[in-house]
């Protein structure tokens, strides 16, 4: 009997959400161009690209926001064409939106007690208590405003609230954005036990030496096309994929 690659074994398992020729349009403007794209569950994967190149898009078509004229989303294996943003992230996806998505005039304990639920599959090891242990500033904060709170500790309420609905994948976009340097370095740490807890994720974030990081593939997009798609260790081999559509070597 032939062994099984490992390639092929990552390849035969399902995945957790999966994109066929996305076409996505806002309006006549066609934003992408048959993008495909694969998360496997515990894997971490990162959408690179400077602004602009169709990554938020790529996260809103996959959570339903915006329905792709051409192509598919399936979450779990099941397709999704039909079902509302609220019911995709229902099947176990914690959204982490750009502009964080605090609602004002609710604490932090509101915010935390209002998005938790037991996961997809019936567990609930990320509750309010976990939560607070992984972000002592929230647990300092508990009863303030979630409005009110400085940008990096609303990050992390944005996180902690994804994490009470006991995802099976995370999409965080634009991570760190805006966040001065010590925050940042916060939450990748956490972002880090994330994945070493098991949960899948898809990250868009500027700081590609963090993403290279923690991230196991990488996808980059340039005029909502995928001109590339591999590991770290592919990238590191060949720098020059970053200098020429990112401006970086």
């Amino acid at each position: 009997m032939n062994a099984i690659h490992p390639a092929q074994t990552a390849a035969m398992v399902q995945p957790l959400i999966e994109a066929k020729g996305l076409h996505t349009f806002y309006g006549e403007s066609h934003v992408l161009h048959g993008v495909d794209l694969r998360l496997a569950p515990g894997e971490t994967l990162s959408l690179m690209g400077r602004n602009g190149m169709g990554k938020t898009t790529t996260l809103k078509t996959l959570l339903g926001f915006i329905k792709p004229r051409e192509g598919t989303v399936s979450v779990m294996g099941g397709l999704t064409a039909r079902l509302r943003p609220w019911q995709i992230v229902r099947q176990g996806i914690g959204y982490v939106p750009e502009g964080r998505g605090i609602f004002p005039g609710i604490s932090v304990r509101e915010h935390l007690i209002m998005a938790a639920r037991p996961g997809a599959s019936g567990k609930s090891d990320w509750n309010m208590e976990r939560v607070l242990e992984t972000f002592p500033r929230l647990a300092q904060r508990i009863n303030h405003d979630g409005a009110l709170l400085s940008g990096g500790e609303q990050q992390m309420l944005s996180i902690g609230r994804a994490l009470t609905t006991n995802p099976r994948m995370m999409i965080l976009d634009e991570a760190t954005e805006g966040l001065a340097p010590l925050i940042r370095d916060e939450i990748w740490k956490i972002i880090a036990e994330i994945k070493k807890s098991g949960i899948a994720s898809i990250i868009v974030d500027k700081n590609i030496d963090n993403l290279l990081e923690v991230a196991d593939r990488h996808i980059l997009l340039v005029k909502g096309e995928v001109v590339f798609e591999g590991s770290t260790e592919m990238i590191r081999r060949n720098t020059g994929i970053l200098d020429a559509h990112l401006g970086m070597g």
